[in-house]
């Protein structure tokens, strides 16, 4: 793990010292995050690196995951479908299933924190342990919140204005609620083995490993298997490219232990595929950080075609290492991308198909979009942001009424 002073390399002195000042207010306090699984998806991930890196500025920080069966995690990938606004027919009892496994984890958890962090609807209703214990509760929402349907967010909007504040991605998932709203964006670590510099030998050697062939054109996405990152659409949009230009395409990306539906999309991805020699649907597991960069710095052009997306962090990724985007505009998509400037921004899988010609036939087009891009992630969407927003936040909660800007 970096120390919290190397990425002054990366941001300025400046910015670090800023950090440390915030953190010393916290003196004596402490931070409990909570979410549902330790491992795969991006909110593990972001707190797999923050966390260590606000105890080594002084923060009392602690990370606890809920537990749940089969059962629980299916009910729980209903309600995040259904509050991306996908039709999902939920059974009688589920509701009240979900609750009484918050239940009983609200029981069996070691609520202590003077700040406890609930990140997304599976752990949301643990705030019913306020009314016994006190301390100051934040909600923090990674999805998609723009259209949910109604009776998923009526059923969860009464336990998220229990809590002191809520914490959105984008601008456009805030809804009409009766406690105060924030916004912070999620960021990437440029530290990470998923986005530090590789040599061209390692970069190389892992192509070499899964058999790509670094001569001819790359196309990637790297994602979660999952409907909402639409890689059957992706494979799609690359036979329609495919008619003009030699190219391959790289379907990479994992699971999350709360996600069921993985392994049966995979299955689908691999049969979509058909054998097409020039198609690489990759599973990687967990500790495959080298892997995706490496396959992110060595691609051609990378896509992020997500038919809802909370914010896209791969999208941020793939930009910090100055690689032509071309991503769907949802979520919080458009947040990391300036239209034909930083990236590009469609809507159908005819203007994807469109736009990945255009870049492979402009390289030079392609070029200045990832420059522009890795600059706008520097300054924007990297850890140390992320640390001073939350910081900010935290302070916020044992100053109520004063002002705070984020």
């Amino acid at each position: 793990m970096a120390s919290i002073e190397e990425y002054s390399s990366i941001t300025g002195q400046a910015s670090i010292d800023e950090l440390f000042l915030l953190a010393k207010q916290l003196e004596g306090k402490s931070v409990q995050n909570i979410n549902s699984t330790a491992v795969g998806g991006g909110v593990a991930e972001i707190l797999t690196r923050m966390i260590p890196l606000l105890k080594q500025l002084g923060v009392n920080a602690k990370w606890d995951v809920i537990k749940g069966n089969e059962k629980f995690f299916a009910i729980t990938k209903n309600i995040h479908n259904a509050l991306h606004g996908i039709p999902v027919n939920f059974m009688d009892d589920d509701f009240s299933y979900f609750l009484e496994i918050n239940k009983m984890n609200a029981n069996e958890m070691d609520l202590s924190g003077d700040i406890i962090f609930v990140h997304d609807p599976q752990p949301v209703a643990l705030i019913e342990r306020q009314k016994d214990i006190g301390r100051n509760w934040i909600w923090r929402c990674h999805i998609d919140f723009s259209k949910p349907d109604v009776r998923t967010w009526k059923f969860l909007r009464t336990y998220i204005e229990q809590y002191d504040c809520a914490v959105f991605s984008a601008p456009a998932f805030a809804r009409d609620l009766t406690i105060k709203q924030v916004l912070i964006s999620p960021s990437i670590d440029p530290l990470s083995d998923k986005n530090k510099e590789l040599s061209p030998e390692v970069i190389s050697s892992i192509f070499e490993r899964f058999g790509i062939d670094q001569s001819r054109p790359i196309i990637t996405q790297i994602s979660r298997f999952d409907y909402l990152k639409d890689p059957l659409g992706v494979i799609k949009v690359y036979k329609k490219v495919r008619k003009y230009l030699d190219v391959q395409l790289v379907l990479a990306g994992g699971g999350a232990t709360d996600d069921p539906e993985g392994p049966r999309i995979m299955e689908e991805v691999k049969h979509e595929a058909d054998k097409d020699p020039d198609i690489f649907v990759l599973f990687l597991p967990p500790a495959s950080d080298i892997e995706i960069n490496a396959l992110q710095r060595g691609s051609t052009v990378i896509l992020q075609k997500s038919l809802k997306e909370g914010f896209g962090l791969t999208v941020s990724e793939a930009l910090w290492k100055a690689k032509p985007v071309i991503a769907t505009a949802v979520g919080g998509i458009p947040l990391q991308i300036a239209h034909k400037y930083s990236g590009i921004l469609t809507h159908t899988l005819e203007g994807t198909a469109y736009w990945v010609k255009q870049l492979l036939n402009e390289p030079e087009y392609a070029r200045r979009l990832g420059i522009n891009g890795k600059e706008h992630i520097k300054n924007n969407f990297l850890i140390t942001r992320h640390i001073k927003d939350y910081l900010l936040i935290f302070l916020s909660l044992f100053h109520k009424g004063d002002i705070i800007y984020l």
